[in-house]
């Protein structure tokens, strides 16, 4: 199976390192700096699992000459409409998109972009950053990456990614409940960001100031009944392992929208906040928190990037 990765930030040059590193015929859709790089240093990886490099294979957007089997797409949010158009000559009728991204809103886009049969839906869990020589850099040994048909059925589209995946150094797993992980996931993520963005500080900075476990748990509440309203419940043991996260006394846990926020990068608060905003007023959800929390991010992202 031919893969494309695009993007190889954190997540795209982690998951894709490891699958070329397990002998996977993996190619790297990259902007002309990153390639420079790349092709200079190669792809480090520095694991709490074992460090390694790779002497990756890289393309730009034109030098696809022809559609791949699968593509992973796992560019930050506000890099999707780019990395779309730049991905569009390797979408074919028969290839699969998986992608990483937080939230819904790239769902639409993309089956905008290529129709809804390519479009599988995905979540990956792994905590990885870039440092300042461009090495990837893993921070915990937590690494999954989730792929299903939407609608939850088996197909034999997906058993063939799922083989393919299989022993690359990371749990690769097929779901029949995409969708209901993918609303999970962002539930829990648009409360971690949304309230360490907010209040500047780690869960346990938050949680130990008087109201500040309150507060979080009042967001997940919010972000919770947003699922709820779009058909997507979250299932009891998944609310409990948020408010675990989100309220553990003497945590160091940030979002890496903080991380972000904190080196004076953009943010993906349109794609993990505002989104779930706006399906919370479209719903009529009650939803306050999400909506300080989206205006701060707003102001902070407007100075960044000057919009």
């Amino acid at each position: 199976m031919r893969i494309l990765i695009v993007g190889a930030g954190g997540t795209g040059g982690y998951f894709g390192a490891r699958l070329a590193q397990a002998g996977r015929d993996v190619t790297f859709l990259v902007r002309p700096a990153r390639a420079a790089l790349l092709r200079e240093r190669g792809l480090q990886v520095a694991s709490p699992l074992g460090d390694f490099a790779i002497t990756p294979t890289l393309v730009t957007a034109d030098q696809i000459a022809a559609p791949y089997d699968a593509v992973l797409l796992t560019v930050k949010a506000y890099a999707l409409e780019a990395a779309l158009a730049d991905m569009a000559p390797a979408v074919g009728p028969d290839t699969l998109i998986v992608p990483t991204l937080n939230g819904m809103r790239h769902i639409d886009l993309m089956a905008e972009h290529f129709g809804d049969g390519p479009v599988l839906g995905g979540v990956c869990l792994v905590a990885t950053t870039l440092d300042e020589q461009g090495r990837i850099v893993q921070l915990t040994g937590l690494q999954e990456l989730s792929y299903g048909e939407r609608d939850g059925r088996e197909s034999p589209r997906v058993a063939a990614l799922h083989a393919a995946l299989q022993g690359a150094g990371f749990a690769a797993r097929a779901s029949d409940r995409i969708m209901q992980e993918m609303w999970e996931k962002w539930v829990t993520l648009a409360t971690l960001g949304g309230i360490t963005c907010l209040l500047r500080g780690t869960i346990g900075e938050i949680v130990a100031v008087p109201g500040g476990a309150g507060l979080a748990r009042q967001l997940l509440a919010e972000a919770a009944a947003v699922a709820a309203a779009s058909g997507y419940q979250p299932r009891e043991a998944a609310l409990d392992r948020a408010a675990g996260m989100v309220t553990a006394a003497g945590s160091n846990l940030a979002s890496s929208m903080y991380r972000d926020l904190q080196g004076g990068k953009p943010v993906e608060a349109e794609h993990i906040i505002g989104d779930m905003l706006a399906r919370a007023q479209a719903l009529g959800v009650a939803a306050p928190l999400l909506a300080v929390a989206y205006a701060h991010l707003g102001i902070y992202q407007r100075r960044v990037v000057g919009a």
